[in-house]
């Protein structure tokens, strides 16, 4: 009943195009380019010396109190946004850019381990449950991986996504790596689990994630490692007659996702699996 609900508001609620929330070329277009921008900083950032995370470009004082605060635990989390060459904003049509840094420190481990956690995909289904449901290695070429996944998040709604990742990891020194994860395809579930299951076009649906870019950057300090992580995705925009509905779940879930990857991620390392 409530996805048929959902459905039938979609269906009354265009915001501009042929279909109702279904990815047009000019909008994807866009968030390619801002991606591409992102990518060019964070390979630069990807040098065997120097500044390496985000927060080793805050002030002094600023990166002293941040630090100090995830060496308590704590999550460092900020809202970014990159700008065209000159400064200006990278604009976008019928869609909107969510781009999310977090950060989290795991005292007491090293690269290799937080790698061996990160890249064993086929129990991503397990470590992190319930938001994804199953996943698994499509292929796999020395560091270079296509990873199948199944998202699922409610928040008001539920939505279920299979998704697929074209991830890069890049190791310049022996105490950081990076990794660079794309979307290749995003195709929204109907009834998922059920007789009548129905996994919709790439782009085609209510738009609650069209695309997800995410940079990883892993190194080791401080008796332990440092996993921070930029998020960037790509949703429809929002009608103000479904504001109510799908609001909370295009703005709050980008930033909510992040959190919780990362929390998992410190906390099954802590764990020691």
């Amino acid at each position: 009943m409530a996805a048929s609900l959902l459905a039938t508001l979609l269906a009354v609620a265009p915001v501009g195009g042929a279909s109702p929330a279904d990815l047009q070329p000019h909008t994807l277009r866009a968030f390619e380019r801002y991606a591409a921008l992102t990518e060019s900083r964070v390979r630069e950032q990807a040098r065997p010396n120097g500044d390496f995370l985000y927060i080793d470009h805050l002030p002094a004082a600023e990166r002293a109190g941040v630090v100090a605060e995830l060496r308590r635990g704590e999550m460092y989390m900020q809202p970014l946004e990159t700008r065209a060459p000159g400064g200006g904003e990278v604009e976008i049509e019928d869609g909107l850019i969510h781009h999310w840094l977090g950060i989290v420190f795991v005292p007491g481990v090293d690269v290799e381990e937080v790698l061996a956690l990160v890249q064993d995909y086929d129990r991503h289904g397990e470590i992190y449950a319930p938001a994804v449901v199953r996943a698994r290695i499509l292929e796999r070429r020395g560091d270079r991986f296509r990873v199948f996944m199944r998202f699922r998040k409610t928040k008001v709604i539920t939505v279920v996504m299979d998704t697929v990742h074209e991830v890069e990891y890049v190791q310049p020194a022996a105490d950081r790596a990076i990794s660079i994860s794309r979307t290749s395809s995003v195709r929204e579930v109907q009834d998922p689990g059920e007789a009548g299951e129905t996994i919709l076009a790439d782009g085609v649906g209510g738009g609650f994630l069209w695309r997800l870019s995410s940079y990883w950057r892993f190194i080791e300090r401080d008796g332990g490692t440092y996993i921070e992580c930029e998020s960037i995705s790509l949703t429809r925009t929002i009608p103000f007659v479904l504001r109510w509905l799908i609001g909370p779940f295009v703005n709050d879930v980008p930033r909510e996702q992040l959190a919780d990857l990362l929390t998992t991620t410190r906390a099954r390392l802590t764990a020691g699996s």
